[in-house]
């Protein structure tokens, strides 16, 4: 929470667009004790993993990640519990709910189809399961919802090319059920370009494409990111301020940046939020969105970060106005929906200083 309750309060009911959150991401460790039980997953043993005890146990270790390999250790175990149609709908519930009262109202939202899968899980469970939650977001809340298929970095690219091809022979993203591809997990060490056919195909058939990117890696994996795989926005970008003629050319070519501050805090990138490079974006003219990646994991969904990077920079209204619009206009909506959203954050803004 902000200090200044009346700034909170702003943030709070500012009309969110989230671009960059992993609903495996949003399972918290309540939830995975709960469906661990109902599914008869064994976790790892209290006596030799203490942190598996309790759920505040568990919460406390998160808190001391040392690296993005460290934390998916926790992620893929978490995974495992993971099973039926109802456990994922439940899962994708979980985010929905947080995201509706942190004033989310569009959310274009990653899956990871490639690890519960290679697990046993059939596609069709895992992508019903978290449609069935996107419409009850939509049903409910009057959100707007997308989901993008994740391609994970650390198994073949021939294991990734298969589950997209699953997913266009099933038609999914033609008839909505997907909205776009997306590629995440351990970036250095992989080959840049790893995902290339892929992409060229999307990018044929007119998918739309984001891709991790410049979060541990240096600039030259947003240039692969941009001209190997055509992507439209790139999630994470940090390391783009080492590179002044690339933060020109994304500037130019109006990237978005799908931002997630306290996870880069979390995962070491950074020492502290004050040195996320929120506000050289903003000086440079970087279009980016505030996210929270895997907020079960780092402690805070998505105005958790808005609040965090308010108390670092004590950014203006004028400035988060401008945060907000460039965000939905970063999203993969129809110019109805964007006009709709643009609307609400001017009115809010009146409302705020009124």
């Amino acid at each position: 929470m902000c200090k200044d309750s009346k700034i909170h309060g702003f943030l709070q009911q500012l009309p969110k667009c989230e671009h960059h959150v992993h609903l495996e991401g949003c399972l918290t460790p309540e939830l995975m004790f709960s469906l661990a039980a109902r599914n008869g997953v064994t976790l790892p043993d209290p006596e030799t993993r203490p942190e598996f005890s309790s759920a505040e146990a568990l919460y406390e270790r998160y808190e001391h990640f040392t690296s993005l390999d460290d934390f998916l250790s926790y992620y893929f175990i978490g995974m495992s519990v993971l099973k039926q149609q109802d456990d994922y709908e439940a899962l994708a519930w979980e985010y929905f709910q947080k995201a509706h009262a942190d004033g989310v109202h569009h959310a274009e939202v990653f899956f990871d189809p490639q690890e519960h899968i290679n697990r046993g899980v059939p596609y069709e469970t895992v992508v019903l399961g978290f449609k069935a939650g996107c419409q009850r977001a939509e049903r409910e809340y009057g959100m707007t919802t997308k989901l993008i298929l994740c391609f994970v970095k650390h198994l073949p690219a021939s294991d990734a090319s298969k589950v997209f091809d699953l997913a266009w022979e099933r038609g999914d993203f033609e008839s909505g059920v997907l909205h776009g591809i997306g590629a995440s997990s351990s970036e250095v060490g992989p080959p840049k370009d790893m995902f290339k056919e892929i992409y060229a195909t999307a990018h044929s058939k007119g998918v739309q494409r984001t891709a991790h990117a410049g979060e541990e890696g240096d600039p030259s994996y947003i240039i692969a990111a941009l001209d190997a795989y055509k992507s439209q926005r790139i999630d994470h970008g940090i390391r783009l301020i080492d590179s002044p003629s690339l933060m020109e050319r994304v500037v130019q070519e109006e990237i978005l940046l799908t931002v997630c501050p306290v996870s880069n805090v979390k995962l070491r990138c950074f020492d502290h939020i004050s040195q996320v490079p929120i506000r050289k974006f903003l000086d440079a003219g970087v279009k980016f969105s505030i996210n929270s990646d895997d907020p079960a994991y780092f402690g805070g969904f998505i105005l958790h970060n808005y609040c965090a990077v308010q108390e670092a920079f004590d950014l203006s209204v004028a400035e988060w106005r401008s945060i907000a619009l460039n965000s939905i206009q970063g999203s993969w909506l129809e110019q109805g929906r964007k006009l709709e959203l643009q609307k609400l954050v001017d009115e809010h803004i009146q409302k705020h200083e009124a």
